[in-house]
């Protein structure tokens, strides 16, 4: 059985934890710091709940000179791997003690960053003082570590998983749009990576915004391209035209979808639909084309909500025939719970529903 994420917080990490505090700062009590850790709350609190609870312990027996308390975090930093979630703890600590303590606490971020990633620490600080924030980002944005970089797009993403909504951002994104600029060329894909799901989430609130960037960005370089079709998929999954005709996904008649039938209009939770289908094309020239399908998901409540999946991207010439066969588990995640009752599967191609079918959930 896979370890729970929120056990990365355990007992060796916070004895090592513990220990090299210790050998830094002697007045540390390191036996009451585990002590206050393994309380008897600890095994229900969630993998957020273990970080800040760490970190209020961290708060009440380090210096009470919050920059003394950073220097000391900033010293140990080297004594754990680089790019581990659970050294999250230290810029969380930067975020509950450091929001009176700007310039420290920017230096205190940049570096926590490089070792796990402050995205979540920066954002009460853009809260607290937007402008002043977005232009360190924007610093940032040019930082020689791709880290800091990245961090620069991440931390002001306007609905950043697990993070806290940055409704004016959310409201108007303009002030990130001069941050993803200096990023929209970047050479490390974990950067770019940040900066399409930049976009992606501005793309939820603003489409014309993305549309109108990415129509300016598309086509003059590689890695611009790439973030620019990432950056688009919910707009191509929503078949939103201006969004699938940048990428070259023609509106067309002339694409049919033959024999589309499932093995079985009857299954289980837990068990895999199967289905099959074929594309011929009678366009006069090869066509770009987009494959996806969607399912209409049974709800705890009896309505149904919709769920687009990509299958491919291909090009089909005139009179060719394209042969899929294809399978969806409806075995229960913590991401999605399946219910009994009348789904349907439909097929779509650039966009444009070609063919559906019904089936039962039991």
């Amino acid at each position: 059985m896979a370890e729970a994420l929120k056990d990365l917080y355990n007992y060796n990490l916070i004895s090592k934890i513990a220990n090299e505090i210790t050998n830094v700062y002697s007045n540390f009590n390191r036996d009451t710091f585990i002590e206050k850790i393994f309380d008897e709350k600890w095994e229900d609190k969630t993998l957020k709940e273990r970080m800040r609870h760490i970190t209020i312990c961290l708060g009440e027996l380090l210096p009470s000179n919050y920059e003394e308390s950073i220097e000391i975090l900033s010293s140990i930093l080297n004594k754990f791997p680089t790019n581990q979630l659970s050294s999250i703890i230290y810029p969380d600590f930067v975020e509950v003690y450091g929001l009176e303590h700007w310039d420290q606490s920017m230096e205190a971020l940049e570096l926590f960053t490089q070792h796990s990633t402050s995205e979540f620490a920066v954002r009460p600080f853009i809260v607290q003082d937007q402008e002043r924030m977005m232009a360190q980002m924007l610093k940032w944005s040019t930082h020689h570590n791709e880290h800091v970089r990245r961090l620069a797009s991440e931390g002001c993403r306007p609905k950043l998983p697990w993070g806290m909504v940055l409704k004016n951002l959310k409201l108007d994104p303009t002030p990130i749009l001069s941050i993803l600029e200096n990023l929209k060329e970047d050479e490390s894909l974990y950067v770019r990576k940040s900066v399409a799901n930049n976009l992606n989430d501005i793309s939820k609130d603003h489409p014309n915004l993305v549309l109108k960037i990415a129509k300016e960005w598309y086509g003059k370089n590689p890695n611009t391209n790439w973030i620019i079709k990432h950056a688009c998929r919910t707009l191509l999954k929503k078949g939103n035209i201006e969004a699938l005709t940048i990428f070259g996904f023609q509106t067309t008649n002339a694409i049919n979808i033959e024999n589309f039938q499932l093995q079985s209009d009857k299954i289980e939770i837990g068990e895999d639909l199967n289905f099959s289908f074929k594309i011929h094309s009678d366009e006069p020239t090869s066509i770009k084309i987009r494959i996806e399908f969607a399912i209409d998901y049974v709800k705890a409540k009896g309505n149904r909500t919709k769920k687009i999946f990509k299958i491919s991207e291909n090009t089909i010439e005139k009179d060719k025939t394209l042969s899929y066969n294809k399978s969806h588990s409806f075995k229960n995640l913590s991401t999605r719970k399946h219910y009994p009752g009348q789904h349907t599967i439909s097929l779509l191609i650039n966009g444009a529903e070609c063919g559906s079918c019904d089936f039962i959930v039991e």
